[in-house]
């Protein structure tokens, strides 16, 4: 187990602990969660008992979970941490896609599932989405039945309107859609992914998807040679 200890972080700041058996394989996941704000990386783990050592000591607000761990299956440290009293919350990062797994890990409350290979763009959109709900959740005040609806359902966001094509991630889609309905205007494929931190092509791809459903406007700008921007506009 590896911990950091440092100056103690603003309220907003959420502590990570990462757990994985390949030393590699967590230290490329710790840079991945530590260029995303306001996460920080308090410990890495790379087995069950260190996992639930770490937590105890660091009490972490997330734990990025691996399930092929040498002395346990990961879903079997989470209710060993809820029987200690430990109520952080749980991202699965795994090779595991058996449906049984998915359902288990879902049983447990896990916060996401993201299966491994996946690259920066994978998880930063994930991590952000939890932050956003973790932020509702925390500022809630229940005074109506829609507010206990609310935190029920994790403090999550509509869906973006549309079935998603193959290859499209919900929570991407949401990145973009926020980006436009904030825009003062209209946005670029680039200027939507230096907002949202998905690549040009990723950004443009979701642009376009949600101009073909009709949730998005698009209009030309000429410059003075090549050819014109698309720009585009959340339909209001």
């Amino acid at each position: 187990m590896t911990a950091t200890h440092g100056p103690s972080a603003a309220c907003a700041t959420i502590d990570v602990l990462v757990v994985d058996d390949d030393f590699m394989v967590a230290r490329v996941h710790r840079r991945f969660v530590e260029s995303v704000q306001p996460f920080r990386v308090v410990g890495t783990a790379h087995t069950g008992q260190q996992a639930i050592d770490a937590v105890d000591d660091l009490r972490p607000d997330l734990v990025l979970l691996d399930l092929y761990l040498p002395d346990t299956f990961g879903l079997d440290v989470i209710p060993r941490l809820r029987s200690a009293g430990h109520d952080c919350d749980v991202m699965v990062i795994s090779a595991a896609q058996e449906a049984e797994t998915v359902r288990r890990a879902a049983r447990r409350g896990v916060v996401d599932y993201l299966l491994k290979p996946f690259a920066f763009d994978d998880l930063r959109p994930r991590l952000e989405r939890y932050a956003t709900r973790r932020d509702r959740l925390l500022a809630t005040v229940v005074r109506s039945q829609a507010d206990v609806d609310r935190v029920l359902a994790g403090g999550t966001a509509t869906a973006p309107a549309g079935a998603l094509p193959k290859g499209m991630s919900v929570e991407t889609a949401e990145l973009v859609e926020r980006a436009l309905r904030q825009a003062d205007g209209t946005l670029s494929a680039a200027e939507c992914a230096a907002l949202t931190g998905v690549s040009r092509v990723s950004a443009r791809r979701y642009l376009e998807h949600f101009h073909t459903i009709g949730s998005a406007k698009v209009t030309l700008r000429y410059g003075v040679a090549g050819r014109p921007e698309r720009r585009y506009g959340w339909r209001v």
